[in-house]
């Protein structure tokens, strides 16, 4: 009786654990989204600047 609940456990740990890697990596893309949208006008002229320089090289 005991082994089987260690195993119920040891099963609902890996699932909650899981679940813990999902949400992480969720936040990280939100994170990234939200970091590209706001900074991604002035990435793009930024990168447009650093091109224009050098073709005149």
């Amino acid at each position: 009786m005991n082994d089987e609940l260690c195993q119920i456990n040891e099963e609902q740990e890996e699932g909650a654990s899981m679940v813990e890697y999902a949400l992480l990596v969720a936040l990280i893309a939100i994170v990234a989204i939200a970091a590209l949208r706001t900074l991604g006008g002035q990435l793009s002229s930024n990168f447009s600047e650093v091109t224009s320089n050098l073709s005149g090289v």
